[in-house]
Parts: structure tokens; C-alpha cells; sequence
């Protein structure tokens, strides 16, 4: 069991993997500065990775992911911000009763550490699913619009992304593999506080899937644009017209990505909604932003935070099911800059 030193640090140490990218930077940042000197940076470069004072890792070698955990030996939780090929590198850290936070968004490998809840009791461990923006602060946002309308018969969430943010190539490559996707529900014109009504198209974010099961809402799509309408509406066209389902296959799927890290034609802020609707009942939660990528690492920091030293149940678990983290937004909006947008008739025009 994690022990806990005076003024609530953890004593066990924090192995963030991928701890030098665009979301784990902020993770390790963040998390050193509550945790002086117990946050450990690792990842496959090497060089990178120990320039911080962390160690080599690598998802998809399990083998010597165990031996890093057996070598520095007093590890407390694991932060995923990259993600490996199966639930494998999961099943290694909750069955050493190590705490696991997963910063992932495929739903076959949420899913798949998901399975591993009863390995977690039995060791006495706790992880968190479904942890950044979208999933994440969606989840939160959904929970509180489905609670307000008294049980949702259904969901719809929205995601804006700026088109000018240098997002990590984990976060890119998964948003080619989702643009080859097929096309589940049809677009739909959505207000976004700060960027007008736009034309938001289905996209296969994990949430959807996810809230069907925590919340029990028998109807859930997510839909995404950018803030920039003509790159949207370039996008979603090559999509409709079978274009991008190229990209299912690995080397198309590599130039795409490399193209698309290459584009930066908006700017950083994102905007994120929650619809629920029951018979005649409404209510919408909207949360603005700048740097996804920036927020997703805080929201992964606070969440280790929580798992160390709040009230945790044990087992695996979506952010939306901890008591503890529904008021994340808040803490956001207070610390870093967030804005809030209640539910106030449609005020997102």
C-alpha cells in the first residue's frame, strides 16, 4: 500500500512514461513541483529521458518494463501518456499493487485494462481511465448534464480543436486511424462559447463508448471540428468521399500523420460540450481552453494527485466515476485558466 509523508506527498515514486512529450512534459512538470524529487520521466529515447533524471521504457517491450519497475523499486503509480499495444504494460503495474493512470483514447485498449478491475482489487490497486480532455473533462461534463436532466436518454458531445497546437504524434496518428472510421451519425450544426455555430461531424472518441456503460445512457455520439472552418470542411469532405480510408493501412497512415503534424493554420484554443436530453428536459455544460495538449497533462497530474492521496476506491475506473474528480473543472478554471460555461438556457451563441 502507497505510504504517505507529512503535508500529503506521496512517498512512492511517480513513473511518468513518455514523460518528455507534449502532454507528459506538463505531467512531469506539474507533478515535480508537488512532488519535489519523486517524479521519475522515462521513455524510448534514451538520451531525452535521462537528461531529466528518468529512465529508458518502452510500451512495447513489457519485459524490460518490468525490470525498470523492479530497478527503481519504490514505484507508487504510473502515468500512461503514450500508448502501448495492448493492456499488457497495465496488467504488469496493478498486479505489483502499483497505481495506474491512463492517459489513452482507443476504446479496444480501455476496454481491455478495464478487464483487469479484479486484478486491481486483489492487489489492492486503483486505475484511472479515460483521463485528458476528450475523454476526460467530456466524461466530467456529460455526468453533470446527465444528472440535470435526471438521467439522459442522450448524449451529445462536441470537440473543437485548434488547428494551430503542436500536438504530440500518439494524439495525431489516432486522429488519422479516426478520420478512416466510418461515418456514424450525421453532422450537426453545435454552439461553441467564443467560436459561433459550427458544423461538427461524428468522430470515434472513446467517451461515447465509455458513457454508455458509466452512466447507462442508452444513445451517445461525440463530434469534432477545428477552428478553422475551411480546414474542417476540407477534411470531413475527403472523409465522405472514402479519401482517408487509406489510412487504415500502416505506411499511408504514417504519411498522413507526418503531413498533418506539419499543419498549423489555427491557434491553441479548444472548446468542449455536453448536450443531455431527456423527453422534453435539456442541459448543456461547455468548457473553453487554450493548449489541449497542455490541459490533458493537468488534468493526468491532478488525477495522480487524487489517487495518492484522496479517497480512492481500488479497482479500474473512468474519471466520471470518482467522486473526488467531478470538481476538476473548477480547479481548472481557478488554477489554470479554463473557463467554465454553465448551463443557462443555450448561451453559446
Amino acid at each position: 500500500m502507497t505510504t504517505v509523508k507529512s503535508g500529503g506527498v506521496p512517498a512512492g515514486r511517480i513513473l511518468v512514461v513518455g514523460g518528455y512529450g507534449a502532454v507528459g512534459a506538463v505531467v512531469t512538470a506539474t507533478l515535480a513541483e508537488w512532488s519535489p524529487g519523486l517524479v521519475v520521466p522515462g521513455g524510448r529515447d534514451e538520451v531525452r529521458a535521462r537528461r531529466l533524471g528518468g529512465v529508458r521504457v518502452d510500451v512495447a517491450d513489457p519485459e524490460r518494463f518490468a525490470q525498470a519497475l523492479d530497478e527503481l523499486g519504490d514505484v507508487a503509480v504510473v502515468v500512461l501518456c503514450v500508448e502501448p499495444p495492448d493492456a499488457g504494460i497495465a496488467r504488469i503495474c496493478l498486479e505489483r499493487g502499483i497505481h495506474l493512470v491512463d492517459v489513452g483514447a482507443t476504446p479496444r485498449l480501455l476496454d481491455a485494462v478495464a478487464d483487469l478491475h479484479e486484478v486491481a482489487v486483489a492487489a489492492g490497486a486503483s486505475a484511472v481511465l479515460s483521463v485528458g480532455v476528450a475523454p476526460g473533462l467530456t466524461n466530467l461534463l456529460a455526468r453533470r448534464a446527465h444528472e440535470a436532466v435526471g438521467a439522459a436518454e442522450r448524449l451529445d458531445l462536441t470537440l473543437l480543436l485548434g488547428s494551430g497546437e503542436r500536438h504530440g504524434g500518439d494524439a495525431v496518428r489516432w486522429t488519422v486511424e479516426g478520420l478512416a472510421e466510418p461515418v456514424t451519425a450525421r453532422p450537426r450544426r453545435t454552439a461553441l462559447p467564443g467560436y459561433g455555430t459550427r458544423t461538427t461531424h461524428s468522430f470515434p472518441f472513446s467517451d461515447q463508448h465509455t458513457l454508455r456503460r458509466t452512466l447507462g445512457v442508452p444513445k451517445v455520439t461525440t463530434r469534432l471540428c477545428l477552428d478553422s472552418r475551411p480546414l474542417t470542411a476540407a477534411l470531413f469532405a475527403a472523409r465522405r468521399t472514402g479519401l482517408l480510408s487509406a489510412a487504415r493501412r500502416p505506411r499511408v497512415r504514417g504519411l498522413l500523420t507526418g503531413a498533418f503534424r506539419r499543419v498549423h493554420v489555427g491557434d491553441d484554443g479548444f472548446a468542449i460540450r455536453a448536450d443531455a436530453r431527456r423527453g422534453d428536459r435539456h442541459a448543456a455544460w461547455a468548457l473553453t481552453g487554450r493548449g489541449q495538449s497542455r490541459i490533458t497533462g493537468l488534468v493526468a497530474a491532478y488525477v495522480t494527485r487524487e489517487l495518492l492521496v484522496g479517497t480512492r476506491p481500488t479497482g479500474v475506473h473512468h474519471i466520471e466515476q470518482l467522486p473526488g474528480l467531478s470538481g476538476l473543472p473548477e480547479t481548472l478554471a481557478a488554477e489554470h485558466g479554463v473557463i467554465l460555461h454553465p448551463p443557462h438556457g443555450d448561451p453559446y451563441r
